[in-house]
């Protein structure tokens, strides 16, 4: 004798793709990552414009530019890697950069934090970030 077969039918497997959008509906995409980080650079852009009282036109300027404003942004990106623990690549894309732009500007900043009054300079910069982004940085 056979046995019976339940009347409630099984559900057919999903397609490999199905399954991969159902598993990944919760992780951000590449596109959402991206723009993720060009919001933030933008708001960091801005929040540290008003703190140094450079125009944030001219952070935003691609091409080089004087020198108290490379600071300014050199510090932002340093403080978008370190602090809000962006990828230099997310960081370069969000402040119209190279990645070895970014690596360039944290390698400088790192290296001017050997004087206190410059260092107090960058811990007040950190401290500001990580209250503006601390639901996005997990921080």
């Amino acid at each position: 004798m056979q046995p019976m077969q339940s009347t409630m039918s099984k559900q057919p497997p999903q397609p490999a793709s199905e399954r991969e959008v159902a598993s990944s509906e919760f992780r951000p995409t590449p596109k959402r990552r991206d723009e993720a980080a060009l919001e933030t650079c933008e708001c960091l852009i801005d929040i540290v414009a008003a703190l140094f009282s450079v125009s944030s036109k001219e952070l935003r300027k691609p091409g080089r530019t004087a020198s108290p404003v490379s600071r300014v942004r050199q510090i932002a990106m340093y403080v978008a890697h370190v602090v809000l623990r962006m990828t230099m690549s997310d960081v370069g894309a969000g402040f119209g950069r190279d990645r070895t732009t970014v690596q360039h500007a944290c390698q400088v900043i790192e290296d001017l934090r050997d004087d206190a009054e410059f260092d107090r300079l960058v811990q007040v910069v950190e401290r500001v970030a990580s209250a503006a982004f601390r639901s996005r940085a997990g921080l």
